[in-house]
């Protein structure tokens, strides 16, 4: 595996990237994707005046055997050591950090039942696609695969973070984002936004092959488990435009009202939701069903579920089950430790680990249910 490393030159229209080095003499790289948040990268390297030229921030670093998923070099550091040598700690995040550094605005609304997919890519169309001025040069939207996304909700949303919103809306609805280069013609490059949706590899389906990971079958070197009901929110009261008893204001929960011990609430103000919109350059006011739609929107949003985790490593020797190839992260797979009796039929890959080091390659997956 090689590490390759390019210049991005960005223009008003265009996206310039040129192969600047490659590289496989790294003493260590970590290559962290996630599911539900931008992955990081961590290169460590020798540090001389050929890799300080050209290990520079604003820099993408890719994989030869990763076409998914490209970093851009954030920080890079300079540590000596008269007994170890001198090193470059060279880091950063994948490209969806880019969205990073746009907010909404202004407010986008959703008065009308739309999709997922159709939302997201029209805020991100509106901050970061069609103005000239806040527009990521280069930045496409790209494919939607997934059930997930074809949901439908009504929301209203705001000068929130653009990249952070979108993992919100990822996470409640179990799907994922991701922006990955694709060369047009030449050294003329596109960021292509793609929304997609894991796949059901678990016990508890029979279309998709089984991925079981366990002591028993001598693929699972270590786990670790935990389960916290204390963060657990699961009724909310929505209160949002207004002052005293006249603000508007409805409750939300997910299925049938929970009461005694079974209740955990939660105060969201939604003041911010606003009872207008523009609609053709004129602002008419939003129903009174419709404002009740979007602060629901907002109470469902913050719905949190009891905290489950799980940690393992998985054995790198074994032939079983390959990454990237028979499963990849946002799957579901099957889990268990029989020596404790525990089994998790069906858990969520949400984060994968990639370590090369003098010791070889190693893999630590985040398991969620």
């Amino acid at each position: 595996m090689q590490i390759e490393i390019y210049k991005m030159t960005a223009n008003e229209n265009t996206l310039t990237i040129t192969l600047e080095a490659i590289c496989d003499s790294f003493s260590s790289l970590l290559w962290d994707v996630e599911y539900y948040s931008c992955g990081v990268f961590e290169v460590y390297i020798a540090a001389n005046p050929q890799n300080i030229e050209i290990f520079q921030t604003g820099r993408i670093v890719g994989r030869d055997d990763d076409k998914e998923h490209f970093g851009l070099i954030e920080s890079v550091k300079i540590e000596t050591d008269a007994e170890d040598g001198d090193y470059l700690i060279v880091s950063g995040r994948f490209l969806m950090c880019l969205l990073e550094r746009r907010i909404i605005y202004p407010t986008c609304s959703f008065t009308s039942q739309t999709s997922y997919s159709d939302v997201v890519n029209f805020v991100v169309t509106q901050n970061a696609v069609s103005d000239d001025n806040r527009r990521i040069p280069g930045l496409s939207l790209g494919s939607i695969s997934g059930d997930c996304w074809e949901q439908k909700t009504k929301l209203q949303v705001s000068y929130a973070n653009l990249m952070e919103w979108i993992y919100t809306v990822c996470e409640k609805i179990g799907g994922t984002a991701n922006i990955r280069l694709s060369k047009v013609n030449g050294e003329q490059y596109e960021m292509l936004l793609e929304l997609s949706e894991g796949t059901d590899r678990s016990i508890l389906q029979s279309e998709n092959p089984h991925i079981i990971f366990s002591d028993g079958y001598t693929n699972l070197l270590s786990f670790s488990y935990s389960s916290d009901i204390s963060v657990q929110q699961n009724f909310a009261y929505v209160l949002g435009k207004g002052d005293g008893e006249e603000r508007k204001r409805t409750t939300y929960c997910d299925g049938d009202e929970p009461s005694f011990l079974q209740r955990f609430e939660v105060y969201v103000d939604a003041k911010d939701i606003a009872d207008e919109q523009q609609e053709n350059g004129e602002t008419k006011p939003i129903s009174e069903n419709e404002y009740i739609e979007l602060l629901k929107e907002r109470g469902k949003e913050k719905i949190v579920l009891p905290l489950t985790a799980s940690e393992s490593q998985i054995a790198m020797q074994s032939t079983q089950f390959r990454y990237n190839s028979d499963y990849f992260v946002g799957d579901y797979v099957t889990v268990e430790h029989q020596r404790f009796g525990l089994i998790q039929p069906k858990i969520q890959i949400i984060g994968m680990i990639e370590s090369f080091d003098q010791n070889g390659r190693s893999l630590t997956p985040t398991f969620k249910e």
